[in-house]
């Protein structure tokens, strides 16, 4: 009976992600190095240049033995595998598949500060249905923000109001809502 594999989270020393990954590879190691492509601009041209989603770390899939775990730590430019004290921890697999079909989608993709608070939706239809995360509302945009929570990692995509539903509303909402009544009635005293 084969051992089942889990999802990992791997910190790589800095800049050194593409390095990691040309090795896991030579080893045989699955693994998924979330990359966007931003465009820089110097004063005397423009290049499309290819950064990490989530610098410094990079996702393997391995069975949990010591011994999977061994031939992953011993590549170059790995620092450790991620997770509490000795432990390491695996990355809910539904996590790691949200962030490939995010970038999948052809929708452009960028980093996003690390969130814990907000609406959890669900999309509805386009190339992210049934795609779960979080809805932040930036100006005049919506977005749809994926969390990898063992890295404090966000990533994040724009999103139309009218393809998303809540699956639970913000944590704080209801009690922001009582805050603002009390408030209220103090006013009127």
């Amino acid at each position: 009976m084969s051992e089942s594999c889990n999802w990992y989270a791997v910190q790589t020393r800095s800049n050194m992600e593409q390095c990691v990954v040309g090795e896991l590879v030579g080893k045989g190691i699955e693994n998924f190095y979330p990359a966007y492509d931003e465009l820089h601009q110097w004063a005397d041209r423009k290049k499309l240049v290819t950064k990490p989603l989530f610098p410094g770390y990079v996702l393997i899939r391995c069975a949990s033995s010591s011994q999977a775990k061994l031939r992953v730590l011993q590549t170059h430019g790995v620092v450790r595998i991620l997770g509490s004290g000795r432990q390491s921890e695996p990355i809910p697999d539904e996590q790691v598949m949200g962030v490939q079909q995010m970038l999948a989608s052809g929708k452009p993709c960028f980093p996003h500060p690390f969130l814990r608070a907000g609406a959890r939706v669900r999309v509805r239809r386009g190339p992210l249905k049934n795609l779960i995360g979080t809805l932040v509302r930036i100006k005049q945009h919506t977005r749809l923000v994926l969390s990898v929570d063992l890295i404090a990692q966000s990533v994040a995509t724009e999103v139309d109001m009218n393809d998303v539903e809540v699956i639970s509303p913000a944590p704080y909402a209801a009690g922001m809502a009582r805050a603002f009544d009390s408030i209220s009635s103090l006013n009127r005293m």
